[in-house]
């Protein structure tokens, strides 16, 4: 399991009809606050600010197909312009259970990328994909 100290950042954070919205400075729009938008743009930070992956590079809930079902990947990172690391986000009370991961080897089946990674903010596992299997690793690399 990897170990995160998330940054301390100073969200963008507004409430309209009772709802809160969140700037997302990738999308660069506002989205509702859900408890997965935070633990996304949570760990967005870390990677930018912790980790110093370039923002131009992290892609955010964009639509692939993985057969013949349309889905939305969590956070893609481009290295040389292809996939580098998948990460599926979940809020925080959902397991990182089977299934979880059975959502994200779906989605690198597609875009196959060299570590996929499974987040809820409070545990977060990443695998590296070696050969044709898969290495559960401790550490998220530096940029």
């Amino acid at each position: 399991m990897v170990q995160i100290n998330y940054p301390a950042y100073n969200f963008k954070i507004r409430q309209e009809d009772k709802n809160d919205f969140i700037y997302d400075e990738i999308r660069r729009k506002w989205l509702v606050l859900t408890p997965e938008e935070w633990v996304r743009q949570n760990f967005i930070q870390y990677l930018i600010e912790s980790k110093k992956y370039p923002a131009s590079l992290i892609a955010v809930e964009k639509e692939i197909k993985v057969g013949e079902l349309r889905k939305r990947f969590d956070i893609v990172i481009y290295k040389n312009d292809i996939p580098w690391m998948i990460i599926e986000c979940k809020q925080m009370n959902v397991k990182l259970a089977s299934n979880v991961l059975q959502q994200i080897l779906g989605y690198h089946s597609q875009l196959q990328a060299s570590f996929i990674l499974i987040t809820n903010g409070n545990e977060t596992r990443l695998w590296h994909k070696q050969q044709n299997d898969f290495i559960e690793i401790n550490e998220i690399p530096s940029w």
